[in-house]
């Protein structure tokens, strides 16, 4: 029973070959098969027949490799999704059939190895995410190269990661570019993280003086408009003055413009005279 629970987690740890993970694939099956102690076929060839003149020993490794082919075929066949295993021809031989598989994915390889180089390349830091884990993807692009024997050295990376920082990280590039000193990778890491935490500070200050420059802008504006709303009411109530003191004052009776009234006026009071009427007359 333990045995079985063992071979079930084994086999459970070997990924399903599916065209893109061949490498992967073939590092746990050769684990597996190592643990379970299969792999004896795949490290030696396949032994001469035997023959009723065949020794004790000729017998037990042509026996252990016998066993180790089949069980080695089968655990392959078993971890390869159905779509692949039917464009590989049928092979009795756990060590060829392996290399069919290999040889089948080698243009596949090149294929990834384009793709994650182009990828690399053209990785541009947009500022919305987080610069550390940024980097830590461009690393583990370069890790994955390694897989495809591509392998760049940590200055390589410094330089494609330093590339990558746009505009506002010119001072810290600049900064690189200028000293003796390589930085390491955690280095970088650090410089960056520090230059992206100084640069999120400076935009909040920004942001904070811009708006008090608009407040501080608002107030001026209303102190002018109160102020010229005062000089206008101020103005309109001279003009009102001065168009009561400009207005003409003329006489009822006589129709004169001197600036005397009815009552003050002497044709009036000679007009009153001659009619017997009081010399003042009554105001109501």
């Amino acid at each position: 029973m333990d045995s079985a629970s063992s071979i079930s987690a084994n086999l459970n740890n070997i990924p399903v070959l599916n065209g893109s993970n061949f490498k992967k694939w073939k590092e746990h099956v050769m684990i597996v098969l190592g643990c379970m102690d299969l792999d004896y076929a795949l490290r030696e060839d396949r032994p001469v027949p035997l023959t009723k003149e065949s020794l004790a020993y000729q017998r037990g490794s042509f026996e252990k490799w016998e066993r180790s082919n089949r069980m080695s075929l089968m655990i392959m066949k078993h971890s390869i999704s159905d779509t692949i295993r039917g464009l590989i021809p049928e092979e009795t031989d756990a060590k060829k059939f392996l290399d069919q598989i290999a040889d089948r994915f080698t243009a596949n390889e090149k294929v990834e190895t384009s793709i994650i180089l182009t990828k690399l390349v053209s990785m541009r830091y947009n500022e919305k995410g987080n610069i550390r884990e940024y980097i830590m993807e461009m690393s583990n692009l370069v890790t994955r190269l390694k897989a495809f024997k591509l392998e760049f050295s940590e200055a390589i990376l410094v330089h494609l990661v330093l590339i990558s920082l746009p505009a506002q990280f010119n001072q810290l590039k600049m900064s690189y570019n200028t000293q003796k000193e390589i930085w390491t990778f955690n280095e970088l890491i650090a410089q960056c993280v520090q230059e992206e935490g100084r640069l999120k500070q400076d935009i909040i200050e920004s942001a904070h003086l811009a708006s008090n420059y608009q407040i501080n802008d608002t107030n001026k504006k209303r102190k002018w408009i109160n102020k010229d709303m005062k000089n206008s009411s101020h103005g309109t109530s001279q003009q009102m003055e001065q168009q009561k003191q400009d207005k003409v004052i003329t006489c009822f009776f006589c129709k004169k413009t001197d600036g005397h009234v009815k009552k003050n006026c002497p044709k009036y009071f000679n007009w009153r005279i001659k009619k017997d009427l009081p010399k003042d007359p009554v105001v109501n």
